[in-house]
């Protein structure tokens, strides 16, 4: 959601090749102590974003409050000090994951929820996802006096509400929401009210929770478990609840569109134990690794999953292929930001702080590594290299996504096009590149099937996004073309 320097911290060496999504929401009406809830419900979603987060709450009396720190939410909104200054029954909450690996990079006022104050009352908003116009916003709004206080792309929507001529402070979101191109799941709170609502194609998620006699908003439906909220449904595409103590009301206030959810979501994002368009996310993953069996089969014997994240894939695959599952990688749990001076050397054992080789079980060994991307290839070349030197006889991977070649626009963190491995190489060149054996991705089919889609990918009607595979994107990135980004057609 802000654009920053790549600065990531030396011993982010996984984080690094991974794609990252860049925000998570969640937010509670109608509950004692809600900051506490939105705290809970932050924990659950802190894997979205670990850089920062901010709660803000409103009180009885209509008086807003607002907190906003650096770190992971366990080592902020954890203090008793700091809760005891969000009083209120009603709050919203957000944690932010930028480009950037350090805070220093950071200003606390990019951090969300913003808040403004309207002629008929304050309001605070979070927002994942992306917009893809938000320069030539921004302009526009400069031009005619508005006074952005942040680097966020996100901050337009306050000042296109200000700008509103509408009564209500929902009809001035949607009025601002429309003006708004790319991908966008917004929670936000009056002094009695709590909003939800997505863009037309749906492609970041939303879900609503029933606790007690009130409601909850999360990013994902782990947020809602964390508080024990019942999970009712998630926020349709293009549709806004508002949500007060006599309950949802519901509109839709974008021309219908056919929805195009981010397919990544299903591969990486979001946790196992979540549950995305009422497919378990984890049976999800499983069913990857199945289909990449049957169309990437190879002798092995063994297979074993780049941790955390292959893990379901590669059980599935075992499934499928009937090679023996084995824990050949051990991830150490503990591994935080290192206290060591970043020398050279202490540079190159990145992935051997986080990661370490079974070396007993795979000693002689063919071994299958299922992971769920392979983005800039640094990380893969690295945990090849410990693979052989435990003594493995071959190392073949199989990759539970199709090639990463296009960047995202709609909300995650994805580097420029010419560092992306897939843009630049065919799949032999980056086998070569990586020194593996073999190396396999699931086909975009493939990947359809597994989520459900059973005849595969229509190129006609894509029920997905799937930009980042396809270079097909659902909303034209008007930002990033007017700096002479190349769609896909115009590339062929």
């Amino acid at each position: 959601m802000d654009e920053t320097n790549d600065l990531r911290h030396p011993f982010d060496p996984l984080d690094d090749d991974k794609l990252r999504e860049e925000c998570g929401v969640f937010g509670v009406i109608g509950v004692t102590d809600a900051a506490n809830f939105v705290a809970l419900g932050l924990h659950a979603l802190q894997h979205r974003g670990q850089e920062a987060g901010g709660i803000v709450t409103c009180d009885p009396t209509k008086t807003f409050h607002s907190a906003h720190r650096f770190g992971l939410v366990r080592d902020t909104f954890t203090s008793q000090k700091v809760m005891e200054t969000l009083p209120g029954s009603l709050g919203i909450g957000h944690v932010r994951y930028s480009t950037a690996g350090s805070k220093g990079a950071t200003q606390i006022r990019d951090v969300q929820p913003f808040f403004g104050e309207f002629s008929m009352g304050g309001a605070a908003i979070a927002h994942n996802g992306n917009i893809v116009n938000a320069d030539e916003l921004r302009r526009e709004l400069i031009e005619r006096g508005s006074i952005f206080q942040s680097s966020s792309d996100s901050e337009c929507i306050i000042h296109l509400m200000a700008r509103s001529l509408q009564k209500t402070i929902p009809e001035r979101m949607k009025d601002a929401l429309r003006r708004v191109e790319g991908a966008f799941s917004v929670v936000a709170m009056t002094r009695t009210k709590l909003i939800g609502c997505r863009d037309a194609l749906g492609v970041r998620p939303l879900v609503i929770g029933k606790i007690g006699d009130g409601y909850a908003l999360s990013s994902e439906t782990c947020g809602l478990d964390i508080i024990g909220a019942e999970y009712l449904r998630e926020v349709e595409p293009g549709e806004m609840v508002v949500i007060t103590d006599k309950g949802i009301e519901s509109f839709h206030p974008f021309e219908r569109r056919a929805p195009r959810f981010c397919i990544f979501e299903h591969v990486y994002f979001s946790r196992p134990d979540s549950i995305i368009g009422g497919q378990s996310v984890y049976e999800t993953r499983r069913q990857i690794g199945v289909e990449l069996a049957k169309e990437t089969p190879v002798e092995a014997d063994l297979v074993c999953p780049v941790p955390d994240s292959g893990t379901p894939a590669a059980i599935g695959y075992s499934q499928q292929s009937g090679i023996p599952y084995a824990m050949g990688i051990i991830r150490n749990q503990y591994m935080g930001r290192t206290f060591i001076e970043p020398t050279e050397q202490i540079r190159n054992m990145g992935v051997r702080l986080k990661l370490n080789v079974n070396r007993a079980l795979i000693k002689g060994k063919r071994v299958i590594l299922v992971d769920d991307s392979v983005v800039r290839g640094t990380t893969s070349r690295k945990i090849k290299e410990m693979i052989l030197d435990a003594g493995a006889a071959e190392v073949h991977f199989r990759i539970a996504s199709p090639p990463t070649a296009w960047p995202c626009f709609y909300g995650v963190d994805t580097p420029q096009r010419e560092k992306l491995l897939a843009a630049t190489m065919s799949e032999e060149e980056m086998r070569m590149h990586l020194g593996v054996d073999s190396l396999r991705f699931i086909s975009l089919d493939g990947l359809y099937r597994a989520v459900g889609v059973a005849e595969g990918r229509d190129p006609a009607k894509p029920a997905y996004c799937d930009a980042c595979f396809s270079g097909v994107y659902p909303v034209r990135p008007t930002d990033q073309l007017a700096k002479g980004f190349q769609l896909v057609e115009a590339a062929e």
